[in-house]
């Protein structure tokens, strides 16, 4: 059963096999073994890739249920000090380099016994498919088969190199950015539509980028004014290269979630995970991060 699971979780009998430290034959024969048994098709098997049948969908859904129960009940009987095992956390770039990754020793020292993959990326990750245990959310969440809990907020702000608002002026309102060249995050839910306290603006620029990263480089070059979370912008801030601008007028501030399965049962190392993150923002009283 728990190779058949990790199977579809990895994508293959090869990734499972280096997943849980056995060969790649004897993988695939434990899950052929386990078709026979239960007198089902599971897996149906290409050159290029594993699909699961509508019956494998059904079964992997009962497997992960059961042996995430069998590793809760084998960690209460052993009366555990530290969570222990493999956690796949799954985090938007820019998030994880600025706020997540300098948690990271920490939480890895507190817990010595935990393994912890972190999966970084900008694209969707569905925590079924790929695999993955829990996933932070930047932004309100659309109905789903997911649960989540919610861990912090975050607000955004405007900013423009001083030598950008020396030539062009300063704006006093957000209405005044469609005189402005903006740097246009491609990627930010409402598109070039900025949101702020009281109205929404539809801005424009001569540049469109798909990092937040590439966002703040842009406004420390002068290509414009840029929106995004304080501590994208914390170093240019600091040294006087950019200014904050339309303070008072920011959008009400958006949650941050750690989503996961609803119909799983969360292993200790997750909610141990949830916990630590919890405390880590309730240490900051807004913090302020972007969507990716």
């Amino acid at each position: 059963m728990e190779c058949f699971v990790r199977t579809v979780e990895t994508g293959g009998f090869s990734a499972a096999a280096r997943d849980l430290g056995l060969s790649q034959p004897n993988v695939s024969r434990n899950v052929a073994a386990l078709e026979t048994h239960l007198q089902q098709r599971l897996l149906q098997r290409s050159t290029r890739k594993l699909h699961l049948t509508p019956e494998g969908e059904r079964y992997y859904v009962e497997a992960r249920r059961i042996l995430d129960a069998v590793n809760e009940a084998e960690s209460a009987l052993k009366s555990e000090a530290s969570p222990s095992g493999l956690l796949r956390v799954a985090c938007p770039t820019a998030f994880a380099h600025a706020f997540l990754m300098p948690q990271v020793p920490t939480f890895l020292k507190t817990y010595p016994d935990l393994d912890l993959d972190l999966q970084i990326s900008d694209r969707f990750v569905n925590l079924i498919d790929d695999g993955v245990e829990l996933a932070l959310r930047i932004g309100h969440l659309s109905d789903s088969a997911l649960r989540a809990r919610r861990v912090g907020l975050f607000t955004r702000i405007c900013v423009a190199a001083t030598d950008y608002l020396d030539a062009r002026g300063t704006p006093e309102t957000p209405g005044d950015l469609i005189h402005h060249d903006c740097i246009v995050y491609s990627l930010l839910s409402t598109g070039a539509t900025w949101r702020f306290a009281d109205l929404e603006v539809a801005v424009s620029g001569r540049l469109r980028v798909s990092a937040p990263q590439a966002a703040r480089e842009a406004a420390l070059a002068g290509l414009g004014v840029a929106l995004g979370p304080h501590w994208l912008f914390e170093d240019g801030l600091r040294s006087g290269r950019l200014k904050r601008i339309l303070t008072g007028y920011e959008a009400a501030p958006v949650p941050i979630h750690i989503l996961y399965v609803a119909n799983r049962l969360l292993p200790r190392r997750a909610t141990v995970f949830m916990d630590f993150m919890a405390a880590a923002f309730s240490k900051v009283e807004t913090l302020n991060v972007d969507r990716s």
